[in-house]
This record gives structure tokens, sequence and C-alpha cells, in this order.
């Protein structure tokens, strides 16, 4: 049996790099997308044309085919081979020898390790991959988030919904009325922090889709996971914007996201359960 689980564990993983590479498209993608839609859409309310970019070369997570932003060089599938790709071309562009960066096989691995986790935990189940596709999903939000202060609808609302049918179907171990209310006291316990900061300091101190995932992670924990979720949240992003003013890396404006410390906290009650998280810090 111990034989069998590694065995599905590597297939996990396997597959996991895989949508690790795919992942690299959509966070790289998904927030351009977005952009060219919202240029659309003013264009439209405005009863104007909209302009030439936002309407030229079809641009979604399948079409153009991936280049290499330095030369335009089209990426051939054997150079696209999660991890062996990277390290064979020694992290360096076929044709111009740019380099590569380190971010692209990071993600790879990460989602590989995670889909393994979740099949060596899981087995070949509709359970596991459940987590797969929330793993997927936070690692997704977290990287965007991180790099344009944005939440897409189109992974936290699927992330949301997602957690409420695996809790009605028995794949999470919330039951159903607490990850209704996990959804419900998430969203909320959040918009009443911003409302609070925003009257008192006239500043938005995070974003809806803080919201929405901090929602969606109470439908797949359940209420109960919530303190403990947050609490650890807010003490990674607490030292993590402290090193970053100390080093002074902090971006314009001196913004940093929540989302990806959110998503992180996520990964880490899925792998060691949300109670854990408190007895961590000794409640």
């Amino acid at each position: 049996m111990a034989e069998l689980a590694w065995l599905q564990a590597v297939c996990g993983g396997l597959f996991g790099l895989l949508v690790g590479s795919f992942l690299n498209v959509v966070i790289h993608r998904l927030p351009k997308m977005m952009e060219r839609q919202w240029v659309v859409d003013y264009a439209d309310m405005a009863g104007q044309d909209a302009p030439a970019p936002a309407l030229g070369e079809k641009f979604n997570l399948a079409v153009p085919r991936s280049r290499c932003p330095h030369c335009g060089h089209q990426i051939r599938w054997f150079e696209n081979i999660p991890i062996l790709s990277y390290l064979f071309l020694r992290g360096r562009c076929a044709a111009c020898k740019a380099p590569i960066g380190l971010r692209y096989p990071t993600v790879e691995l990460v989602t590989g390790l995670l889909f393994a986790w979740c099949v060596w935990h899981g087995g070949w189940s509709w359970g596991a991959a459940a987590w797969c596709f929330f793993a997927a999903t936070l690692v997704a939000l977290a990287l965007i988030d991180w790099d344009t202060t944005l939440l897409p609808d189109d992974l936290t609302l699927p992330l949301l919904w997602a957690g409420l049918i695996a809790s009605l179907l028995g794949w999470t171990g919330a039951a159903l009325p607490d990850a209704v209310w996990g959804a419900v006291g998430g969203y909320l316990s959040l918009w009443l922090v911003y409302w609070v900061f925003k009257l008192a300091t006239g500043k938005e101190g995070m974003g809806y889709g803080d919201f929405k995932l901090f929602a969606a992670l109470g439908a797949w924990f359940g209420w109960q996971a919530l303190v403990p979720v947050i609490l650890m949240a807010s003490v990674i992003g607490a030292v993590v914007g402290v090193a970053l003013k100390l080093g002074r890396s902090l971006r314009e404006g001196g913004v940093v996201p929540f989302g990806p410390f959110l998503a992180l906290a996520g990964i880490t009650a899925m792998i060691f359960g949300p109670q854990a998280i408190l007895r961590a810090v000794g409640l």
C-alpha cells in the first residue's frame, strides 16, 4: 500500500508540474486580459471605439503562443517542459540567451509538490482533486496580487463556489452550514475592517478581492478557521512589510497586497490544519 501511495503521489506531482506551467501563463496573461477588457468596456460606456491595441491580436490564455519577452522567439514544445527545459537551457532563452526568471520553475515545482501532497493524503479521489484545485488557485492568486494588487473575480469566485460545493459533497471536512457561515463571516469581517479603516483614515486599506478570497477560505475550512487563518496572514504580512520597508523595497505608495498572505495562510491551513496555526502561536 505504501508503494501505491508513493506512485500516486509521484504521478500527482508530475501532473502538478504541468499545471504549474499553465499557472505561469495565467499569472502573466490574466491581468493583461482584464486590462484589455476594461479599455473595451470603458470605450463602450463612453460611446467610443475602443483603441486599436485593445482590439488587436487575439490575446487569451491559449493564444498567442508563448514567446521570449526580449527577442520574440516563439517557445517550442521541448523548451516548455516543466523544470527540465529550464535546466537544459540553463535558465536562458534558446535564441537570444536572455535570462529566464527563476519564478517560472519555482511555480512549477511548488505546484507539483502541493499536488503530490494532496494525492499522498487523499489518493486518487475527488477530494484530492478538489484540494489540488484549491492549491493551484491560491498559487495563481498570490502571485497575481503580488504583481498587480489585483485578485481577479475569475479566480476568487470559482474558488468560493468550489469550496461550498466540495463541502456539500463531503470532500473538505467542513460541514455545509460551517462552510456557508465561513464564507459569510470571511467576507463581512474584512468588509467591516475596510470601512472602519476608511472612515478613520480616509484611505482604503485593502480591496474587495481580499473580502472574496477570505470568504473562499471560509467556505473551504468553515467558520472555525477564520481566526487562525487571518491571524497567520496578518503576522506574515506584518513581518514581510517590515522587512520590505527596512530593505527599502516597498513599491511606490508603500502598498503591500494582503492577498498573498491570505493565500499562504490558506495553504498552511490545508497542510497542517487551521488549529495547528493557533497551537503554533500558543493559543
